[in-house]
């Protein structure tokens, strides 16, 4: 049915799937699916099924669609993907999704009578609906396995009535889980400490990077045209790939770097439609005023962002919450100069291969004068570290052949 599709090519089926009793059934729920446009979630599971090694497990995708969305499973780096058809009920939407997804799951295993079943949750969005379930995955036989992702709860765009249900929900998640996957050893030492009573069994895996080089040259008239469109030259800005929230300290970045003496630019890559913070910096920074700072509407052309990151000067990270993040661990890969807000989930990852800031007025702003007279022994050595860091701890093999092990032996 699928050995003569090749990693990256879609094909549909509706016939039945055959079962084999010999072969672990993995369910893997809650990212978007696959083929990965964007997002954390989205990249792990596309890595996890395309540099899968064990023949003794078979991957299904859940894949989120739209309501009038009629396809029926499809085969993806030969993992099978059930679409889920979801309505746009607004903040509602992922946890809708997940349940979806997991009641899905739940089904096919049932019908199928899977002796041997895996359902792999990312993120903690549905923890009431898993307590309900519990009964009836034990009966099953089906094993829970979470990665509570970062910490939810903190993000500054949740009211007050969301960020309970996040606790909640993280702490059933927690309480029914089988096996919780930590991809940050910050999370995994909060996940043993805040919910010790439940003694929780957990591992640290980290998230995995892809560092390979853009397969755009220097002349390519993408970024050639990008250039010219925002008056930019490679090694003459600075970059951020991120999304535009408080908790990214976007605030203390653009207002820093304004402060600084540097010519070179701020080139910001981030999705700028409905984003309500955007205009709120606009007016408190008035950053229009600076030349050098540049925001990036989101661009979904994965080579030329590779060669947009390439050709910066430095990376700016501002990232304050969750675990371990996408985009820092491609900056530690790609650059040589790499500026990291100061807190334990990016100090865990880059270690000694970059240089760290706070949230002190001047203290980043001095950073960016710093680096501008900074010898090339200084930026070499800061860059070997960052990247033997990457290729030691972050490569995409290591990362799923740790999670094949875990799923393996539930």
């Amino acid at each position: 049915m699928t050995k003569h599709l090749k990693h990256g090519q879609i094909g549909y089926f509706s016939m039945q799937v055959m079962i084999n009793d010999n072969v672990k059934y993995v369910f893997l729920i809650g990212s978007k699916g696959i083929p990965a446009n964007y997002g954390g979630f989205e990249t792990f599971v596309e890595k996890l099924t395309r540099y899968k090694k064990s023949d003794d497990i078979r991957y299904f995708v859940s894949c989120q669609k739209s309501i009038n969305d009629n396809l029926d499973l499809y085969v993806y780096n030969g993992a099978i993907c059930f679409p889920i058809r979801v309505p746009n009920i607004g903040s509602a939407k992922a946890v809708y999704y997940d349940f979806k997804s997991f009641l899905w799951s739940i089904s096919f295993i049932e019908k199928n009578r899977i002796k041997d079943a895996v359902i792999f949750v990312c993120a903690c969005r549905i923890g009431p609906f898993i307590c309900l379930y519990h009964n009836k995955l034990r009966k099953l036989g089906i094993h829970l396995v979470i990665n509570p992702d970062g910490h939810e709860w903190l993000r500054a765009k949740w009211n007050a009535v969301i960020k309970c249900y996040w606790r909640f929900s993280e702490k059933l998640c927690v309480k029914y889980s089988d096996f919780l996957v930590c991809d940050s050893k910050n999370i995994e030492i909060y996940i043993k400490n805040q919910f010790k009573e439940f003694n929780p069994k957990t591992t640290f895996i980290a998230y995995g990077s892809d560092n390979s080089k853009s397969t755009l040259s220097d002349d390519d008239s993408k970024i050639v045209d990008f250039y010219k469109k925002w008056d930019l030259k490679p090694k003459e800005y600075f970059v951020n790939i991120a999304r535009i929230v408080p908790e990214n300290n976007y605030e203390t970045m653009v207002r820093e770097f304004m402060a600084s003496n540097t010519k070179k630019s701020f080139v910001i890559c981030a999705s700028l439609e409905n984003c309500k913070y955007y205009n709120v910096l606009k007016e408190k920074l008035n950053f229009t005023n600076d030349n050098r700072v540049k925001f990036v509407d989101g661009i979904y052309d994965q080579e030329l962002l590779k060669k947009i990151r390439e050709n910066a000067f430095a990376y700016i990270h501002g990232h304050s919450v969750g675990g371990t993040n996408p985009s820092l661990l491609e900056a530690l890969g790609t650059l040589d100069l790499n500026l990291l807000y100061d807190c334990g989930f990016n100090k865990e990852v880059a270690e000694e291969g970059a240089l760290y800031w706070n949230l002190d007025i001047g203290n980043l702003a001095k950073l960016i004068n710093e680096i501008e007279n900074m010898s090339q022994g200084e930026i070499k050595k800061l860059s070997k570290l960052a990247k033997k860091r990457i290729a030691n701890e972050y490569t995409w093999d290591k990362i799923c052949t740790e999670y094949e092990n875990v799923f393996e032996q539930y």
